[in-house]
């Protein structure tokens, strides 16, 4: 199987970064194909509404010329894209929400083209906040249930942990193993 993951964090080394180690490790070991990508370091630039990509088929077709380009490549060839993000006041930070914007080349609802790029995939959620759970990151799961749902895509769940030691809530027993239980649900679907 292979997956996509897409890390949203601006700190490329912090909380969210940590997380993703044993749930990484865990999909290796289920022998799976990982694509690993840091979303704060790319050259990604916000969507502008243009609608030009609705009319380019069978390929993304944005105007803009920058990373997204690689991204959607990676995204395309998954079998599970995985977001791999902090929550920042009930939503992703603007690396991930820049790149969600973005999707809008994927599906071809809106002009002369037609069809998905992406249709059929599945969506995984690895998410680190602070507050409980349930009041962190319901918004964000909603929105990408809903984005699942428009875009013909299977949301697969989420495995998030709460930040209550910095980088130590990442490094615990708890967290390390609901992250490798996680992998292992996914590989299962």
């Amino acid at each position: 199987m292979k997956f996509c993951i897409l890390m949203g964090s601006p700190r490329l080394h912090a909380n969210t970064a940590e997380l993703c180690k044993p749930f990484i490790e865990e999909l290796q070991a289920g022998g799976s194909e990982i694509t690993y990508i840091t979303l704060a370091d790319k050259n990604m630039h916000p969507c502008k509404g243009c609608y030009a990509c609705q009319n380019v088929n069978d390929e993304y077709g944005c105007v803009q010329k920058d990373d997204m380009y690689g991204i959607v490549d990676a995204v395309c060839a998954a079998d599970c894209i995985v977001l791999a993000t902090p929550i920042y006041s009930w939503y992703c930070p603007s690396e991930m929400k820049a790149m969600l914007d973005r999707h809008y080349g994927m599906n071809k609802y809106y002009g002369s083209a037609s069809g998905s790029l992406w249709a059929g995939k599945n969506i995984a959620l690895l998410l680190t906040h602070g507050y409980d759970a349930e009041y962190a990151t319901t918004p964000f799961v909603n929105g990408i249930k809903a984005l699942c749902n428009h875009s013909k895509l299977h949301y697969r769940g989420m495995y998030s942990v709460r930040d209550v030691d910095d980088l130590a809530s990442f490094q615990t027993v708890e967290a390390v193993a609901g992250a490798r239980t996680f992998a292992r649900k996914l590989l299962e679907t």
